[in-house]
């Protein structure tokens, strides 16, 4: 089994065997002889602190001098290691013997780290030492939980970064060490208590690794600092809440990073491209000096590092320890996240603590507008000041004149520490300036508001007000984790017997939901996101196709944002048909903020830069016009809601239509669709392409269908929408003839779909040759070069299947698969290929294959497979698993009543639970081993 740790580090007391008794017992007994008040409720406190912190608590404000503390911490001690002297290793407690048997044979390292110094004495009672690969107790380390430091000098002495040690505790305040180390937790007791972590059991009686392991995929982490892949760690570190996304790159910058906030609906012209999403302010930006150095985490003197994105609660924390100069040392510690509560709210936090020395510190908390898309300056500043209340900046886009206005609070906790306005040039903020001697702590709060000219009439005005009146980091934090839970209790997947793919879906619906518009339906998810510079934010089919199914069917508010921003980019749609000399609406392939084409016409060579490819996609990739279309139905058939359908759905389908029944071409009495490209991008210029006339054929007849329902059900629209749109008896009659006449390459015997016109004729490629390969076949075959070999980017036939799969037999799909998956560029084409293949071979009861197909997608960002995912997240393959999930691995098929469900689940996953929104209803589904499935309709 492949685990997401490596390590676990066990508490003692408790978890391993219950000395916790003998402490009660002990304080107790040291209670009752100074008459002071003691009961098992107060002892609760006492879990997992330090000895001195207890005997605090057990005094509850009593003064003694500490002479007589010591005196009755020892004697307290005795009494402890009396009763330790009844301990053997048959109280070990149910499960830890076995459990340890599991994670040797495993490879993974164990661990017993106690606040208490009498670890090793009782370990050694109980047999263990030689089944640990270390042991550390109290008198490690200087400071107790909750500060991280036994679990961090634990992990040291296994040879292990912290984030890829796992803690099992069964207290609170271990449970914060744990975090604070940058470790998950699995804590066993009572919720209460141990809620905090990752995972709560009653005990281990019975638990295995693979229980423990799930704890470690609620979180991304980067365990070591590694300078070359910081382009891929800032995109899978990416946090947003569906207004902006900010990229995960360092507070204080790196050289060479791809720093970028991108705001929904912020668009600026480009050349090439068009217009891209302008790079809003850093709103992150904290520089860090201390005895004259500036933090950078190229230098050396940093140890004890992690870095990490908790997808439960959406925040992104890193924690270092840095000696900037022999004999100082600092633990610092980040924290930050844009609310999910707020859309508007930014917050981070910053705590410096000296450890060794003492250090002259500065901190410079800005808002930096000297920001850039990868060389492009899109901003003009308007203006800027910083004021003790606050300091402010708006700055506006130098072709689009969008304002965009920025405002933040600085409050510092730290003895001589006071925030002083520091206005620089384009970097309004603050200056905080003191000594921090050792053992204490700076402590910084960063609260940002932002508003652009989208949002309020004056930007700057609403972002002041609200940053002034923003609440503190901690209570901003607890509505955000709010927000996120109930996100997670409505839309998240549990794959039980499979941690990789559990945390691979867990970021990927994450990373979906960080970019979906909550409240805005002018815009939409682009195909990277709002995660970084790839496709300039552009949107594409993989919105409709890849994307959307995911909140169609858990968050079908988000869905109808995103779809009613087709609805008011018809008119650019209308451009674009007449402009290409057709009626009706064609889509642009890529769309930005008019819902005009944006698709670049000429790129660079991506072998030789001095060399320009022309770009087809935008005047001959026409199926994403019907695939709006299809998505829209879809929501419908979902939702149930009418109204939407008989308003903005049937708009868009019927001026669609209009556009395909033009499109076709008379020839004879059939009907051809001719120079296009379908989904498979390695072929241009094709003719009839087989997904492209099956779905405007589809598209036509669903017309012709919704157009009677329209009239039956709402018969003003439909007049109203005859008229506008002449939807005369002969050109519905012509629909008919397109329909029926539409060329259809299907060999009627064995079901084989030729892709298009000439596919079957094309050299056959000698797979043989290109084994072991790195780069994909368009590559190494070149652009032109490739048009004629039988070898796929990406699901074509194979994606026509799944979308309109009831109107295939089994038979078309078996030779449909047998012929096509084993000339697809599996590897290294289209990112958007691997999860429809998973479906399909769920499809055709071949849950295995399907798995393969299916990780390729879950490892396309985390372990950036294709080594692009610096560009941003790979949209379409992140929706693609939750359809892989539910259309493949469950089987799910929608009918009017209810779900239902034909589940294929691979051996080694014992469980696949998750929730469907369907016509106001809400249902969990619970798919176990043997595919039995649990379906229930939950209550309102």
């Amino acid at each position: 089994m492949k685990t997401l740790i490596k390590g676990v580090i066990f508490d003692l007391d408790g978890v391993i065997t219950d000395t916790a008794e003998y402490h009660f017992l002990a304080w107790k007994q040291l209670a009752d002889e100074e008459g002071l008040d003691f009961t098992r409720q107060d002892n609760e406190a006492l879990r997992g602190v330090s000895r001195r912190e207890s005997l605090a608590r057990l005094l509850k404000g009593r003064p003694i001098d500490e002479e007589t503390a010591q005196a009755w911490m020892a004697r307290k001690n005795g009494y402890y290691r009396r009763f330790l002297s009844r301990i053997s290793p048959a109280d070990l407690l149910p499960g830890v013997s076995d459990l340890l048997d599991e994670l040797q044979q495993a490879g993974i390292l164990v661990a017993v780290a106690s606040a208490s110094r009498n670890a090793p004495e009782v370990v050694d009672r109980l047999g263990i030492r030689g089944r640990l690969n270390a042991l550390a107790h109290g008198g490690s380390v200087q400071r107790q939980k909750p500060a991280p430091d036994l679990f961090l000098y634990t992990a040291e002495q296994l040879g292990l970064p912290p984030a890829t040690c796992l803690v099992v505790e069964d207290a609170a305040a271990g449970i914060a060490a744990a975090h604070a180390a940058g470790m998950p937790a699995v804590g066993l007791g009572p919720p209460e208590r141990v809620g905090a972590a990752e995972l709560v059991l009653p005990d281990l009686a019975g638990c295995r690794l693979a229980s423990l392991d799930s704890a470690a995929a609620w979180r991304v982490s980067e365990p070591v600092f590694e300078m070359e892949r910081q382009h891929h760690r800032e995109t899978i570190l990416t946090q947003g809440n569906g207004y902006l996304s900010t990229r995960g790159t360092f507070e204080e910058r790196l050289p060479g990073d791809r720093q970028s906030t991108l705001v929904h609906g912020i668009w600026d012209d480009v050349p090439i491209a068009f217009t891209e999403l302008a790079n809003a302010p850093d709103w992150t930006a904290l520089a860090i000096v201390a005895n004259g150095r500036r933090l950078d985490m190229q230098a050396p003197g940093i140890s004890r590092y992690a870095r990490w994105l908790d997808l439960r609660r959406g925040l992104l924390q890193r924690r270092m320890v840095w000696e900037p100069e022999p004999g100082c040392s600092l633990e610092i510690v980040f924290e930050r996240f844009p609310s999910l509560a707020d859309e508007h709210l930014l917050a981070s936090r910053l705590e410096i603590t000296c450890l060794d020395g003492s250090a002259d510190i500065t901190v410079l908390a800005q808002i930096d507008s000297h920001v850039e898309n990868q060389g492009i300056l899109h901003w003009d500043r308007v203006s800027q000041r910083s004021r003790a209340d606050g300091a402010q900046l708006a700055v506006t886009t130098r072709r689009s004149r969008k304002v965009l206005a920025m405002s933040t609070r600085v409050d510092g906790e730290g003895e001589g520490f006071r925030p002083d306005p520091y206005d620089c040039p384009g970097c309004p903020g603050f200056r905080l300036e003191g000594s921090l001697p050792q053992g204490s702590t700076l402590r910084l709060e960063k609260i940002t508001a932002v508003y652009n000219s989208r949002d309020a009439d004056d930007p700057l005005a609403a972002a002041c007000e609200a940053a002034a009146g923003a609440a503190s980091f901690a209570t901003l934090l607890k509505k955000h984790e709010n927000a996120w839970a109930e996100f997670w209790e409505e839309a998240g997947v549990i794959i039980e017997g499979d941690n990789e793919a559990q945390l691979a879906v867990r970021h990927a619906l994450y990373q979906l939901r960080a970019a979906a518009p909550t409240r805005d339906e002018r815009v939409s998810i682009g195909a990277k996101t709002l995660s970084g510079f790839g496709y300039r934010g552009h949107i594409f089919w993989d919105n409709e196709i890849f994307v959307l199914p995911f909140f169609t069917f858990t968050q079908p508010a988000i869905a109808r944002n995103m779809l009613m921003y087709r609805r008011h980019a018809l008119h650019g749609a209308r451009r674009k048909a007449s402009a290409n000399g057709f009626e009706g609406a064609q889509y642009p392939w890529e769309s930005a903020e008019s819902g005009d084409e944006v698709t670049p016409t000429w790129v660079p060579h991506f072998d030789n830069p001095k060399k320009l490819v022309r770009i087809w996609t935008g005047d001959i990739q026409i199926h994403i016009s019907a695939d709006i279309a299809y998505a829209m139905h879809q929501y419908w058939q979902a939702t149930g809601e009418d109204e939407f359908w008989a308003g903005p759905g049937c708009r868009v389908l019927l001026e669609t239509a209009v556009f395909w029944g033009s499109r076709a071409e008379s020839e004879g009495e059939r009907f051809a669709i001719r120079d296009v490209i379908g989904p498979d991008e390695y072929h241009d210029h094709v003719d009839n392409n087989q997904f492209t006339n099956f779905m405007a054929r589809w598209h036509l007849q669903t017309a012709l269908d919704s157009l009677d329902w329209l009239e039956e059900n709402h018969p003003e629209r439909a007049l109203a929408l005859v008229d506008e749109l002449d939807l005369s008896p002969g050109r519905l009659a012509h629909w008919r003839r397109v329909i029926d006449g539409l060329i259809v390459l299907r060999d009627s015997d064995s079901g084989l779909i030729e892709q298009f016109e000439g596919f079957f004729g094309l050299k056959d490629v000698e797979w043989e040759r290109y084994a072991g390969r790195t780069r994909s076949m368009q590559e190494l075959l070149g652009i032109e070069g490739c048009t004629e070999y039988k070898v796929l980017k990406q699901a074509d036939v194979i994606a026509l299947l799944c979308l309109l799969g009831d109107q295939f037999d089994e038979k078309t799909w078996r030779a449909n698969w047998d012929y096509y998956v084993p000339i697809t560029d599996h590897e290294y084409g289209s990112s958007l290929g691997p999860a429809m293949h998973a479906w399909a071979a769920c499809k055709l009861g071949m849950p295995e294959a399907a798995y393969d197909h299916f990780m390729r997608a879950a490892r396309a960002d985390l372990l950036d497979v294709r080594g692009n995912a610096g560009d941003g997240i790979h949209a379409a393959s992140a929706g693609g698993l939750w359809e892989a999930l539910v259309f493949g691995f469950a089987g799910m098929r929608i009918t009017p009543q209810e779900p239902v469900f034909k589940p294929c689940l691979p051996a080694h996953w014992t469980r696949l639970a998750f929730k469907i929104a369907q016509r106001g209803a809400r249902w969990q589904i619970e798919i176990s081993s043997g595919d039995k499935v649990k379906k229930e309709r939950l209550q309102k």
